[in-house]
């Protein structure tokens, strides 16, 4: 069954993607087999994280993941040496080089997308809130990295992640008004359940107010386990997104404690869910319920149901 919820009319008008950090921080051809386990559990394609490595892994990577049938985008991380708010220039320089390497690679991979905390190293604090000349710094390296993303045909959804992982993106909100500085056509910023959960006081009016420059969605449950077995609540703002037209990735975010290393990195310190397999498979399925819940939802707002 294809995961692409389409209308009555038969128009696309969803995407369902899942997050492959759940498997391990750099992805190879010796995880063809879940890539294919996910194609045949309906994803229309998968979040390959993009950390490290050759751009020749990518490519062949990328050629692989598209003889199954997937679409890809990618999600990364600043290494900690790589800060393009710090006040020392060199440090930067090293930030810009990152992105340069990482876009290079995600292109390679065949990527439509590169999405995450782009703006700061995570774990990276100074004790204190960002300065005017953080902010300013964090623009201006943004438009680097656009700038490189839009030669390729890439597009940038900058991830505002919770106060315990950075601080100069937190909300919605601030995730606009860098938006709007930078003001970019490769330039967007991602909704991110979990992360929603723990900073809005209202994850649904935030959507609300700053669904403009949202260009990714991340599904992820409080306790990074499986979709719809948490407290989050996934209807309001799955409602929205259908209510507003959004027709790109609803992608599934989880973790696990398979590989330590990411597990540390994610703190994750118990399992989370059964097997990988129940976990795509609910994930899916909540997605798909959801946003045929809001189309029943519309269609009787609009006088369409019986």
């Amino acid at each position: 069954m294809a995961s692409m919820v389409t209308s009555q009319k038969g128009g696309r008008i969803l995407l369902i993607g899942f997050n492959m950090l759940l498997v391990d921080g750099k992805i190879g051809l010796e995880h063809l087999s879940i890539l294919q386990k996910l194609k045949n559990f309906g994803y229309d394609g998968v979040e390959i994280p993009v950390l490290e490595g050759e751009t020749q892994h990518y490519r062949d990577l990328g050629k692989a993941i598209r003889d199954i049938g997937l679409r890809v985008t990618a999600s990364t991380a600043l290494p900690s040496e790589v800060n393009p708010l710090s006040p020392d220039q060199s440090v930067r320089n090293r930030a810009a080089d990152f992105y340069k390497w990482l876009i290079e690679a995600s292109h390679e991979l065949g990527a439509e997308l590169v999405v995450g905390p782009v703006h700061s190293p995570i774990g990276y604090f100074t004790g204190n809130g960002p300065t005017e000349q953080e902010t300013e710094r964090c623009v201006e390296a943004m438009r680097i990295l656009c700038d490189e993303a839009h030669s390729v045909g890439i597009g940038i959804s900058l991830e505002a992640v919770n106060r315990f992982e950075c601080y100069i993106v937190n909300t919605l909100e601030a995730a606009s008004e860098i938006y709007q500085k930078v003001n970019h056509p490769a330039f967007g910023y991602m909704f991110d359940t979990f992360h929603a959960n723990i900073e809005e006081k209202d994850p649904v009016a935030a959507l609300r107010t700053y669904r403009n420059g949202v260009t990714h969605v991340h599904i992820s449950e409080n306790d990074r386990g499986i979709p719809g077995r948490g407290h989050v609540d996934f209807r309001k703002p799955i409602k929205l997104l259908r209510e507003t037209g959004y027709d790109q990735w609803i992608t599934v975010e989880a973790f696990g404690r398979s590989l330590p290393a990411l597990a540390a990195a994610t703190r994750v310190w118990r399992d989370l869910f059964e097997d990988r397999d129940t976990l795509f498979a609910e994930s899916i399925d909540l997605i798909r319920k959801e946003w045929a819940f809001a189309g029943d939802e519309l269609g009787m707002a609009n006088g369409d149901g019986k």
